[in-house]
């Protein structure tokens, strides 16, 4: 399946199991209804900023807009079927590298391209998402709310997913990292213990 199909499919699917409309997820995310429709047909290639806003205002993580359907999912992730996609603006490419079974850890490799930026505004969540990145090669100026952090290879961040987060590539040569994603319910909207 094409990447922006399977986007396209995911973004409906996700919309549509919260019987959102198209202008409820536009109020929501702040993306124009016609930009989410045409994302939801498969004719645009949305940024990663604009998915992110998506799955933000859905409750969801980025990495899963890539969640392949399937009737019987496998604990193995095969290389070649990992879901690979290329932002537009930036270029940087992710691979969903986790498996389609449950699991609340998500795994994507990223490559950022040289001097290129990426912020993401990254609105309120049903969830705290948590995300830890370790650098496999390059460097990675990461901007955590006002917080900057100046990240080389084998270095690693944890950070909870719960203000602006801005990424740059001051190198030469791509940066490739690896992200770990764990989401778990607001402690709000957890039972308490009796």
């Amino acid at each position: 399946m094409d990447i922006n199909q399977l986007i396209a499919s995911r973004l409906r699917e996700l919309r549509e199991a919260q019987g959102l409309t198209l202008a409820a997820l536009a109020e929501r995310s702040g993306v124009s209804r016609s930009n989410i429709s045409s994302i939801e047909r498969g004719e645009s290639s949305a940024t990663a900023t604009v998915l992110d806003r998506l799955s933000a205002a859905l409750g969801v993580t980025l990495a899963s807009l890539f969640d392949k359907p399937t009737d019987a999912p496998s604990p193995v992730s095969r290389c070649d079927s990992q879901p690979v996609w290329t932002d537009p603006v930036s270029g940087y490419v992710r691979r969903n590298l986790s498996p389609l079974t449950w699991s609340p850890i998500q795994m994507v490799e990223v490559s950022f391209p040289a001097g290129q930026r990426i912020a993401y505004e990254t609105a309120a969540r049903n969830t705290d998402v948590y995300q830890q990145i370790w650098i496999i090669e390059g460097q990675l100026a990461l901007t955590l709310g006002d917080t900057p952090w100046q990240l080389g290879a084998g270095d690693c961040l944890a950070m909870k997913l719960h203000q602006p987060v801005s990424f740059h590539n001051p190198g030469d040569r791509p940066v490739r990292y690896l992200v770990a994603l764990v989401t778990q319910p607001h402690k709000a909207s957890r039972k308490e213990d009796a």
